[in-house]
């Protein structure tokens, strides 16, 4: 699985007008969830349906360069955002009016994406907190539902965690890892991973109590090769203490260069009921069906991209059974155990034996011709 991380766009608000209907907590969005864990739904924009990412860590609302030439929006001035994966060129054009449940935004601003950041990710907007930061953001992740409330509303029972709005715009929370107490930390409901640290905030911890491998993500600027390893004692508030996979980004990474600890993402959010209210200052945690169950782990070492009759490897996780194996990034894979592996593919594009049991052995049969054996195993 990829972890999908979305920038920063560090830049002053526009003048705009942001208005909640009065029934607005009876104005449930549906949602799903894609293969990279993020919250994706239909709103409309300037009249036309558009598929959008929910993403609270984003500074500034954007829409894709192919939207933007269909609904005829008219680039501005272009600006440098920081973004994870290299900073990109974001053009501002003058926003239309952007709906969506109970909430209407009119007038201000909206990024328009360079072509190049938008091929992986299938979407026409990433709605940011210019427009969710008005109000309270209430996520149902069982019943795959949101809604914008008026802030100060608690409509269920929780566990607060202080929670404010920096001068960017973003969420930032605190969280405690390995007893070390992170902060400031982004809540960001656009990245799919559960936890990345800075390296300093790494370093800090201390901790060396787990394996450490390797993953990879994509952010606007590109892919980010990260360490990442699985810690038992991820904290918020009150919370009891939760295992959670934690990435930690290179020394200079995107959390270094903008001065934040850390990044609280969708792999630990799902777990709960959230609601997101920093005008009130809280954060309201209910634990859900999948609160207390262990962070998934790949036994494989694979991470892989469906391309529709094969399986791609961007990823081969270090001291993985697949780097055993001798399996590389770029490698395809056309079969496993002698079955297609356009028949293991479930909705998401995810393949189960990747994070099967360990001590089974898969055989894969490469495009090219090769073959090689993984046996799985818990490595990190």
């Amino acid at each position: 699985m990829f972890a999908l991380l979305f920038p920063v766009l560090a830049a002053a608000q526009s003048p705009a007008t942001t208005r909640l209907a009065p029934d607005a907590e009876a104005q449930w969005v549906a949602f799903t969830l894609n293969r990279y864990n993020q919250i994706r739904f239909t709103l409309d924009i300037g009249g036309r349906p558009a598929r959008a990412i929910l993403d609270t860590g984003l500074s500034d609302s954007v829409v894709s360069s192919a939207f933007a030439a269909a609904a005829g929006l008219q680039p501005r001035r272009q600006v440098r955002a920081k973004a994870i994966g290299g900073d990109v060129a974001v053009t501002w054009a003058d926003a239309p009016a952007i709906r969506f449940g109970g909430v209407t935004r009119s007038g201000g601003r909206v990024g328009i994406l360079p072509p190049q950041s938008e091929t992986r990710f299938e979407i026409d907007a990433l709605i940011g907190s210019d427009i969710l930061g008005c109000c309270a953001l209430d996520i149902d992740f069982e019943r795959r539902r949101f809604r914008i409330l008026p802030s100060g509303r608690i409509p269920f029972a929780g566990t607060s965690v202080p929670l404010r709005r920096g001068t960017s715009g973003l969420y930032f929370a605190t969280a405690t890892l390995a007893g070390k107490r992170l902060s400031p930390v982004v809540v960001d409901t656009g990245d799919g991973a559960s936890l990345t640290l800075a390296t300093p905030a790494w370093v800090a911890t201390g901790y060396r109590g787990s394996a450490v491998t390797t993953t990879i993500g994509w952010g606007i600027g590109g892919a980010t090769v990260t360490d990442t390893a699985i810690l038992p004692s991820l904290e918020l508030g009150t919370l009891p203490p939760r295992e959670s996979e934690v990435r930690i980004e290179p020394p200079r990474g995107f959390l270094d260069r903008i001065g934040v600890a850390a990044r609280l993402g969708m792999g630990t959010l799902q777990r709960y009921r959230v609601l997101l209210d920093p005008a009130a200052g809280h954060m309201v945690l209910a634990p859900g069906p999948t609160a207390t169950t262990s962070a998934i782990r790949s036994t494989s070492g694979l991470l892989l991209d469906f391309t529709g009759t094969a399986l791609r490897i961007v990823h081969v996780m270090r001291g993985s059974p697949a780097a055993a194996a001798g399996l590389r990034d770029g490698d395809t894979i056309c079969a496993a155990d002698g079955v297609a592996v356009a028949e293991q593919v479930d909705a998401q594009g995810l393949v189960a034996w990747t994070a099967g049991a360990p001590g089974r052995t898969v055989r894969l049969s490469l495009c090219d011709g090769r073959e090689r054996r993984v046996t799985l195993a818990n490595f990190y």
